[in-house]
């Protein structure tokens, strides 16, 4: 049977690299279980407060969350938030650390399509420093050419990068892959700027695949830049009950989580489905040695 060549694999990196809604799920549910038992405040007081922090910062990731909470403002006026619930904080990192890894085969499969000359090109929603922090962790840092991310969301006022962190600077920076921003507050699908990573890595359409989790962001934008599309169903979280935390304290509008939660491959049907793992592309494509256009 005749298999497309493709020299180029643009791929999302949460729920198809690495299960994020399960890594997630374990370390905020650390967190705001701890925020619970520590404040008093109720969870469902938190969750509305959470919510609407995330919002304002347009992540689900904010670094500076406990700082914002306004019920533990109340209760600590003036006082110092990240070290009264510093086991909170502790909690997170821990659970974090824990449930990190890549889904099997990945590291192999990625592994393959290098030794092959391809180009694999990262493109995520997710903001700068913990797309970063995960692609050092999961020693993708190199096999991956390229990372697209956001930017990450502004520092609260009077502090700066270098006052929090706690190890010099290059300890935060990758080595190997190239890092490269996308525009401020543009979310998938948005098939222009699929359109303009291809651009700037020098390639055309024809030489890609794209790999994603989702169909209303990934499959539905891949289709409308002309790329073909391969649908990571082995990573569609939506129906876990994990996800239902993640839809109330999301960033995302209601409108918004109402459509990703309905959609089917009866309203956007995938060219392409990996039904197991992302070791399912070797079967179906010739993986060659990028040339740019």
């Amino acid at each position: 049977m005749y298999k497309r060549r493709v020299s180029v694999v643009i791929t999302d990196l949460d729920n198809t690299l690495f299960d994020w809604v399960h890594i997630w799920y374990e370390s905020f549910s650390a967190m705001l279980d701890r925020l619970v038992e520590d404040s008093k405040v109720s969870r469902d007081r938190l969750i509305r407060e959470i919510k609407t922090v995330h919002e304002k910062h347009g992540t689900s990731e904010y670094a500076f969350l406990i700082e914002e909470l306004p019920s533990l403002q109340e209760i600590h006026p003036g006082g110092n938030l990240v070290e009264i619930y510093d086991e909170a904080i502790h909690a997170y990192r821990i659970a974090r650390k824990k449930h990190l890894r890549l889904y099997p085969s990945v590291m192999e499969t990625l592994k393959t399509l290098k030794d092959n000359g391809c180009l694999i090109i990262a493109y995520t929603e997710s903001l700068a420093f913990y797309t970063n922090y995960r692609i050092r962790n999961l020693s993708l840092d190199g096999i991956l050419d390229y990372l697209y991310s956001p930017a990450d969301h502004e520092l609260p006022a009077n502090l700066t990068r270098e006052q929090l962190r706690r190890y010099p600077p290059e300890h935060y920076d990758l080595r190997h892959t190239r890092h490269r921003s996308t525009p401020a507050g543009e979310l998938k699908p948005n098939s222009e700027i699929l359109l303009s990573i291809i651009r700037d890595i020098g390639a055309q359409p024809e030489q890609c695949i794209y790999v994603g989790d989702s169909l209303m962001k990934d499959v539905e934008m891949a289709k409308q830049a002309g790329v073909t599309d391969v649908y990571a169903l082995y990573g569609d979280a939506r129906r876990r009950e994990e996800y239902e935390l993640l839809r109330e304290v999301t960033h995302w509008t209601s409108e918004r989580v109402q459509k990703e939660k309905n959609v089917s491959a009866k309203d956007i049907a995938p060219t392409y489905t990996l039904f197991s793992s992302l070791r399912g592309i070797l079967d179906l494509f010739c993986f060659e040695a990028f040339t740019p256009s």
